[in-house]
C-alpha cells in the first residue's frame, strides 16, 4: 500500500531539509511542471486525477482551477487553507509539522497551474511548531531558487508568505479567510462573485487544502492513472483518515480513499476501549451528521458517505461511546459553534446561542417536551440556504441527526429531570 503524503514523515522526529527531501526525489514535479508542461497541462493531469479537495466540501480540485478567467489580465493569488481548526480535526497538522516542503512544492505547481505570482499559507495561529518548521522551509526554499524569480532557471516566478490567523474558526470559511488576509475583521463575503474570479483584493483566487495540494507534486510525478490507482473507488488518491474518542489507538493514517469505516476503527484503531462500547460516530468532523453500527461497513469516500446521509468532510472521525451522553456531547459541540459564530448574520449569531442554551438545560435537568421540537425547528432555519456561509448548517448536521438517533436519550433527561449519565 503506497502512502506518498506520509511516507517521509518521521513522528517526534525533525521533518526532512530541503537537502534531505531533494534526495527522495522532492522538487522533481516542480522542474517537470515548468520546464516540460503547459499551466494547461498541469490542469489538465490534475482533472484527470479525480482529485477532490480534502477541506471538506470535497469540489473537484482541476475544475476549481478551471474556473479562473482565462483572459483576465489582473494579478491572481493562490491560497492555501491551513486554518485546521474543528474539534476531532488533526490531520493537516501532520502535514505541516511532518513534511513542509512537500506543501511548498504543492503550492509552486499549483500557482503555475494557475497563474499565480503570489502566493499565501493561511496558518492557525495555535499551530506555532508548523509556523516556525514552515518559516524555515520557506526560507531554504529562496535560497536554493524553488521560490522566488526564475525558478528553477524557468520563466516563472512566484512569492510565498505564510500568514497566522487570528485564532478564529470562522477564518477557515474561504471568504472570511480572504477578509482576514486583507487585515479586516473575518466575515463571509455573499458568493458568488466565487474567489476564482473576485478574491483576494478582489482579484482572481485559487484556495486549496493543505491535504489537497501535497497531493499535486505526486500527480505530476506519477500521472493521474497511478493516483485514481491508489483509490478503491472513482474518487482518487489515498486520505488520511483521523480517529479519536475512546478507541485503543486514536490517530490518523494515510490510507486508501474508500477504505471502510469499520477497517479504519477496527484494524487502524484497534477497537474501542476495554469498557466502552460502541454507539455511533461522526465520520467527517463535528460538522457532520452521525452514523451507527449498521454502516460500518461503509467506504470513507464522498459519494458513500452522503448516499448513507452524511460527508466525509475531513475525514476525522469522532466515535460516540456508551458510556458517554449524547446530548452532553451535542451540548459541547454545540457549545463550540456558537461561540465561533461570527455574528455576521442574525440566525447563526442568535440561533446558535439559543440552541447551546437548550441543550444547557437539558443537561442541567430542566429540558422541557417543547425544547425538542424548538430544537428541530432549529435545524432547518439554520439550515443550507438560511445563513451567510456554512457554519450554522454544519453545527446544525450533528444536531439533526442526533434528535433523529438519541431521542429517547433527549426524554429521559426530561422525564427524569437530570442527566441519566452523572
Amino acid at each position: 500500500m503506497e502512502r506518498p503524503l506520509t511516507k517521509n514523515i518521521r513522528p517526534g522526529e525533525e521533518p526532512l531539509s530541503l537537502e534531505a527531501y531533494v534526495r527522495m526525489g522532492g522538487y522533481e514535479a516542480v522542474r517537470k511542471a515548468l520546464r516540460e508542461m503547459t499551466p494547461d497541462d498541469v490542469v489538465k493531469m490534475v482533472t484527470e486525477s479525480n482529485l477532490r479537495g480534502r477541506g471538506g466540501a470535497g469540489f473537484p480540485t482541476g475544475r476549481k482551477w478551471s474556473l479562473a478567467p482565462k483572459d483576465d489580465r489582473r494579478p491572481r493569488y493562490f491560497v492555501v487553507n491551513a486554518d485546521e481548526m474543528e474539534p476531532g480535526a488533526f490531520k493537516d497538522r501532520m502535514l505541516l509539522e511532518g513534511n513542509p516542503h512537500q506543501l511548498i512544492e504543492g503550492i509552486v505547481v499549483s500557482a503555475f497551474a494557475t497563474h499565480a505570482n503570489v502566493a499565501f499559507i493561511f496558518l492557525r495561529a495555535e499551530y506555532t511548531l508548523a509556523a516556525r518548521r514552515l518559516e524555515r522551509a520557506i526560507a531554504e526554499a529562496y535560497a536554493k531558487g524553488y521560490l522566488g524569480r526564475s525558478i528553477v532557471e524557468s520563466d516563472f516566478d512566484l512569492a510565498l508568505h505564510l500568514h497566522t490567523g487570528a485564532g478564529r474558526y470562522i477564518c477557515g470559511e474561504e471568504t472570511a479567510l480572504l477578509t482576514a488576509l486583507e487585515g479586516n475583521r473575518a466575515i463571509p463575503r455573499a458568493k458568488p462573485p466565487y474567489p476564482q474570479t473576485s478574491g483576494l483584493w478582489g482579484k482572481p483566487t485559487i484556495i486549496n487544502n493543505v491535504e489537497t495540494v501535497v497531493n499535486v507534486p505526486h500527480i505530476i510525478n506519477r500521472g493521474a492513472e497511478w493516483f485514481r490507482g491508489l483509490s478503491r473507488g472513482s474518487d482518487g488518491g489515498t486520505k488520511i483518515y483521523g480517529l479519536s474518542g475512546h478507541v485503543k489507538h486514536p490517530g490518523s493514517w494515510e490510507l486508501p480513499m474508500g477504505t471502510t469505516i469499520r477497517e479504519i476503527l477496527e484494524e487502524h484503531g484497534g477497537g474501542m476501549r476495554e469498557g466502552y462500547s460502541f454507539r455511533a460516530l461522526l465520520p467527517g468532523g463535528a460538522s457532520t451528521e452521525f452514523l451507527l453500527e449498521e454502516h460500518l461497513d461503509v467506504a470513507m469516500d464522498f459519494q458513500s458517505v452522503e448516499e448513507v446521509g452524511s460527508r466525509l468532510g475531513t475525514g476525522t472521525i469522532i466515535v460516540l461511546d456508551g458510556q458517554t451522553c449524547p446530548v452532553g456531547m451535542l451540548h459541547n459541540l454545540e457549545h463550540f459553534f456558537a461561540r465561533e459564530s461570527c455574528g455576521w448574520c442574525t440566525p447563526c449569531r442568535d440561533g446558535l446561542p439559543w440552541t447551546e442554551r437548550i441543550l444547557a438545560a437539558f443537561e442541567e435537568g430542566e429540558g422541557e417536551p417543547g425544547d425538542l421540537e424548538i430544537l428541530a425547528m432549529h435545524t432547518q432555519f439554520l439550515g443550507p440556504g438560511k445563513t451567510f456561509c456554512a457554519l450554522a448548517p454544519g453545527a446544525m448536521e450533528p444536531l439533526k441527526s442526533g434528535l433523529r438517533y438519541f431521542r429517547k436519550d433527549f426524554e429521559r433527561h426530561i422525564t427524569e429531570k437530570r442527566c441519566p449519565w452523572r
